[in-house]
């Protein structure tokens, strides 16, 4: 809904003084709004009588809703200033970065391909380019490799790693480690040596 001309109308309303001038892009690629925040509760209970009813409200109160959504992003945050104001060609986030710093959140394809920028073919295709497997087996992998990380320090509950890397089921969790890895996450002490390069 934040089209890049909307924000350019919104820019262009704002005192130029009034911007933060050390505002940068922040390098998190997923900004969780707080819950309890007055202004985020009032603007979303604002819309619910909309959806409830079904009635389609006018283009001049979706616009009022959308500048009170990016007055609560800019309160939120005041590195999205860089980001929502940047005109320049389309900011993409580079997709491994995106997935190694989310891959232990429970993120569609389709929802991976929104916070990067692209469309979900356009998605499909970059990922091809950097990697040769599939986004959801590159998951797998890499949280299979962050909670082999955990299990061998040795401070932490199979079950703890299990859900903390995204995994949702722990006897998935253990089939494909062992897959992996040789050996089961139970086991006490693991040999040390690379893992076989098996396909999960």
């Amino acid at each position: 809904m934040l089209t890049t001309r909307f924000l350019r109308e919104f820019y262009n309303r704002l005192d130029k003084g009034s911007l933060p001038e050390k505002a940068r892009r922040s390098k998190v690629s997923l900004l969780k709004l707080p819950s309890n925040r007055p202004d985020i509760v009032s603007l979303f209970e604002s819309m619910t009588p909309y959806f409830d009813s079904g009635v389609q409200p006018s283009k001049e109160l979706l616009d009022l809703k959308m500048t009170e959504g990016v007055y609560v992003l800019l309160n939120t945050d005041q590195s999205l200033y860089a980001s929502l104001f940047d005109f320049a060609d389309p900011w993409k986030p580079d997709i491994l970065e995106f997935m190694e710093r989310n891959y232990m959140n429970d993120l569609t394809p389709g929802e991976i391909a929104n916070y990067t920028g692209r469309s979900l073919a356009t998605f499909k295709r970059d990922f091809r380019k950097v990697s040769d497997l599939s986004p959801q087996k590159w998951l797998i992998r890499r949280r299979l490799e962050a909670a082999r990380e955990q299990i061998l320090s040795g401070n932490r509950k199979v079950t703890e790693v299990c859900f903390d890397v995204g995994f949702k089921n722990l006897s998935h969790f253990s089939r494909t480690y062992k897959t992996m890895f040789g050996c089961s996450p139970s086991t006490v002490s693991e040999p040390r040596a690379e893992p076989p390069d098996k396909q999960i």
